[in-house]
């Protein structure tokens, strides 16, 4: 029997169900900037690849609303004008409007970044970050959200880092694949200071491949141009973009989409997370080609490969291995199986982010260290739990290790824990305190 109009069930557009299966693709991307209409255009592909007007949709205020939320979410250090996030905050409205008003009319110039140097793992080297004003950090974000889908939808499979739905574990697993699969020669590359040399011409030349808007090259050019002060002392940036930006991890996914593209229709396999990468090759002959490639790659964009640290290595001779993102792949000597372990230099990264809460001087309570300290081990072990469960022993024990010392001190003993602290303070006593270890 025919059911009655009022039996049937309510028809749904096909229009209306193809905008939403569209906006489910790209769910991440900003409402107030892409919308279902422009989603739809960015799938289809636009007439001659390049899009144009796009400046409007940066100080759109819905935009820049949510560009100061997702900078609220990561809050970081101040700028040069030592503004924090909070206070930027408790004068949104007001701040938001003048830069909005500094954007249509082509008045806005961004500060230097603040120039910070931090401890490389492993080594007695520092690396320099680029931390700019909240201000300008919040103009990032909405430019970031503006042009981030128009090249995400070009980018190779080949690449992980800072890309919506893809991470760290995901490049991990493809290694993990590729290496089940027989490429046991594995080149190591390394970039030397890849971030600090990047060539703005280059960069702007391919941005400007996808993007006609004037006013949109001239905001990323002034972003690169911004120079830095480091310790007051004011420096250009002729190259480079600096890390600790909000927009630079996109500028250097652009800078390197050709490699992942060259590499992909020439047939190796390669696994890129920003300028950490892998290639997997099959056979020595395969891998040399391969590092002649990379090397007239590297030339043409003014980068240099590091002599020392790029290399080959043969993972089908029991114990070799390489380290990728954090961990160590290795060939076991006993059994021929391949495993991953947290790298020595994870393990160092660790201990010196945990030491500043695990001094035997220590005057809080030893529940409020471990307080302290879980949400940093919470996250440690998170991230390397597909390691050999027997590698995270160690972590386990020299946490509370440490955390024995500070009560022998409390005790008015000298060194170490050691020997009866074992007893005195068994693992289960921590267990108690709540203390996070491996799972």
């Amino acid at each position: 029997m025919e059911a009655s109009p009022e039996q049937q069930p309510a028809s749904v557009p096909q229009g209306a169900k193809q905008a939403g299966e569209v906006r489910s693709r790209w769910e991440w991307t900003e409402p107030s900037v892409w919308t279902d209409r422009m989603l739809e255009t960015l799938e289809r592909g636009v007439k001659g690849g390049k899009w144009y007007s796009l400046v409007d949709k940066v100080w759109d205020m819905g935009n820049l609303r949510a560009a100061f939320a997702a900078v609220e979410r990561n809050d970081g250090a101040p700028g040069v004008d030592n503004k924090s996030v909070q206070a930027f905050g408790r004068d949104l409205d007001r701040q938001l409007e003048r830069l909005q008003k500094e954007l249509q009319e082509g008045r806005y110039r961004p500060r230097p970044a603040r120039r910070v140097w931090i401890d490389k793992p492993g080594s007695k080297k520092k690396r320099p970050l680029g931390i700019p004003t909240v201000r300008d950090r919040v103009v990032e974000a909405a430019l970031k959200h503006v042009i981030e889908p128009i090249f995400e939808k070009g980018f190779s499979a080949n690449s992980h880092g800072f890309r919506p739905g893809r991470s760290c574990k995901s490049a991990l697993h493809e290694v993990d694949g590729l290496l089940g699969e027989g490429n046991h020669i594995v080149v190591e590359v390394d970039i030397q200071g890849f971030f600090d040399h990047i060539d703005h011409d280059k960069l702007l030349s391919l941005v400007s491949d996808r993007i006609s808007d004037g006013r949109i090259l001239g905001l990323v050019g002034l972003m690169l141009k911004r120079g830095v002060l480091d310790e007051g002392v004011p420096e250009p940036t002729l190259k480079g973009t600096p890390q600790g930006g909000v927009v630079s991890p996109l500028l250097a996914n652009i800078y390197l989409d050709g490699l992942d593209h060259r590499m992909e229709e020439s047939g190796y396999r390669m696994v890129r997370y920003a300028d950490d990468f892998v290639v997997l090759c099959e056979d020595h002959g395969e891998a040399g080609r391969c590092m002649e490639v990379l090397a007239e790659w590297a030339e043409g964009m003014h980068l240099t490969l590091h002599p020392e640290k790029t290399d080959m290595v043969d993972m089908s001779v029991p114990g070799a291995g390489f380290g990728f993102l954090g961990y160590w792949f290795q060939r076991s000597r006993r059994n021929g199986n391949l495993f991953r372990v947290p790298s020595e230099k994870s393990k160092h990264k660790l201990r010196a982010r945990l030491r500043p809460y695990l001094k035997r001087t220590s005057g809080i309570s030893l529940e409020a260290t471990v307080n302290q300290i879980n949400p940093i081990l919470r996250g440690w072990f998170n991230y390397f739990d597909e390691s050999l469960p027997s590698s995270l022993n160690g972590v386990s024990a020299w946490v509370r290790m440490r955390l024995r010392s500070i009560l022998r001190k409390r005790h008015k003993k000298k060194g170490r824990g050691r020997g009866n602290d074992h007893q005195r303070w068994p693992n289960a006593y921590f267990a108690e305190l709540g203390l996070h270890t491996m799972p």
